[in-house]
């Protein structure tokens, strides 16, 4: 933890000046906060980053969606067209022909007129053949038109979805670049013995919090991983040493959910970007349960996450200032763990049940 605070104050050296300038003798000093205020106001505001931040990642991949949608709404618009322009050919061949033969005796004057009755049957039965293809054009050109109008009206209504979410994904580009802003300005007034008090406090709180797990039964057993949980751990944990940076996903940074989602993908088994999607869409599995490769969701609104790897320990990208790194399972507050492998376990399971012959 004290990398984190370090690394950020060193980025804001000159502000620790500023702060730390000796004050006019006119100016009433300001009442010291205790060690443990500062270590709540810290990690409050990193909490409030990391809400940021995995609200621009939430905006960030429906923009992602959306372009995509904006794309295939492009193509099937120009192949919409192309079979408009098509259909407007056959019904002006069409309409042409009817012209040229429009001083053609009708079908039934024909038939009584014909030396040959059943040849006149013939000919009538070809051109009522040809006045039901001139009906089924009229149609197919009736439903492209249709088509078209209906494509460019939700091509229009998705470009605009798109711009409106480029521009949440700025405004909310800009709030995690203030509260980051807000985290350097805090650490840059710390002194180095501050600095110390406040890393050791949060190393206690998190002691005690993992020997409340313990105590409480709450840590799990040291169950098998899956393939796929395997094959997620052992990718993540290559990771270690790299830097957090909000919104990466690799591979030379990552955030919380970056590093989660990206390790999965990677053992063949897409999950949602965010850890809020993760906790909202992935099996929810007890902790005394977890086997490595399961995901740990910090917070009650679900903005931290990371990757059980046995014995208690996680690994995840802490916060900025920090690398990925291996952590206790109790870091921070923990609200629940999901498994992202759940249906492909369940029907391997099935898959080696032994079958029972019907008595």
């Amino acid at each position: 933890m004290s990398g984190s605070f370090r690394r950020l104050a060193c980025t804001a050296t000159v502000a620790a000046q500023a702060v730390l300038a000796p004050l006019p003798a006119a100016a009433a000093p300001e009442p010291e906060r205790s060690v443990s205020q500062l270590l709540t106001d810290l990690q409050q505001l990193y909490r409030q980053t990391e809400q940021a931040t995995e609200s621009y990642n939430g905006t960030a991949e429906k923009l992602k969606q959306q372009r995509a949608e904006v794309a295939r709404l492009d193509g099937e618009l120009s192949r919409a067209r192309l079979a408009l322009q098509g259909s407007r050919t056959d019904a002006g061949r069409l309409a042409r022909q009817q012209y040229q033969n429009s001083g053609d005796l009708g079908p039934y004057v024909r038939l009584l007129l014909a030396r040959d009755p059943q040849h006149a049957l013939d000919e009538g039965h070809v051109i009522g053949e040809l006045a039901r293809e001139r009906a089924r054009t009229v149609a197919r050109l009736t439903t492209a038109e249709k088509r078209r109008d209906a494509l460019a009206r939700a091509a229009r209504k998705a470009l605009d979805t798109q711009l409106t979410l480029a521009g949440r994904q700025r405004e909310e580009r800009d709030d995690v670049q203030r509260k980051l802003r807000d985290v350097e300005r805090l650490l840059a007034g710390l002194t180095p013995d501050q600095l110390a008090a406040v890393t050791r406090l949060e190393q206690q709180g998190v002691t005690a919090a993992q020997e409340r797990l313990t105590t409480a039964g709450a840590l799990p057993a040291d169950h098998p991983a899956s393939a796929g949980g395997d094959r997620a751990v052992h990718y993540a944990l290559e990771q270690l040493g790299k830097p957090y940076r909000w919104g990466a996903e690799g591979p030379s940074s990552y955030d919380c959910s970056g590093l989660t989602s990206r390790a999965w993908s990677h053992a063949g088994t897409p999950i949602p970007r965010t850890s809020q999607e993760q906790w909202r869409r992935l099996k929810r599995v007890p902790l005394n349960d977890l086997r490595p490769g399961d995901l740990v969701v910090y917070f009650p609104e679900a903005t931290h996450v990371a990757m059980y790897v046995g014995g208690g320990k996680v690994v995840q990208a802490p916060r900025p200032g920090e690398d990925v790194k291996v952590s206790p399972i109790a870091s921070y507050p923990v609200l629940g763990a999901v498994r992202p492998d759940a249906a492909a376990s369940a029907a391997s399971a099935a898959d080696q049940a032994p079958a029972t012959e019907a008595g």
